[in-house]
């Protein structure tokens, strides 16, 4: 049984920083083997792709209204992916989940449960 486990949001308030935590563990899991990203989900909104690293630590970004402000990064002894958000804003206001995506099998995904960021003064 593979797990993420996310960690880290809370209430901030607007100019704020958070760093999401997501660890990874499960019999046969090979952290090192997998893409990970990060995605979220606002209320009536739909769930988006907000930053994606490599398994060799290639970083990707999707969402522009988060560039220059979020950095994602993976530590592969400790089997997790970061997300360190600066300067947040009340529209980063969402719940934030990790997915993990198996090289070269992409049907193997896995998801974790999701932790909630509050941007609000």
């Amino acid at each position: 049984q593979v797990q993420l486990v996310e960690s880290g949001g809370g209430l901030v308030q607007p100019g704020g920083s958070l760093r999401l935590s997501c660890a990874a563990s499960g019999f046969g899991f090979t952290f090192s083997r997998y893409a990970m990203s990060w995605y979220r989900q606002a209320p009536g909104k739909e769930r988006e792709l907000v930053a994606g690293i490599t398994s060799a630590g290639g970083i990707t970004t999707s969402a522009d209204s988060v560039k220059g402000r979020f950095t994602i990064s993976r530590d592969n002894a400790k089997n997790t992916v970061y997300l360190q958000m600066n300067s947040l804003k009340p529209d980063d206001t969402a719940v934030y989940y990790c997915k993990a995506v198996r090289d070269g099998l992409s049907s193997r995904v896995y998801w974790g449960q999701g932790t909630q960021v509050t941007v609000s003064s």
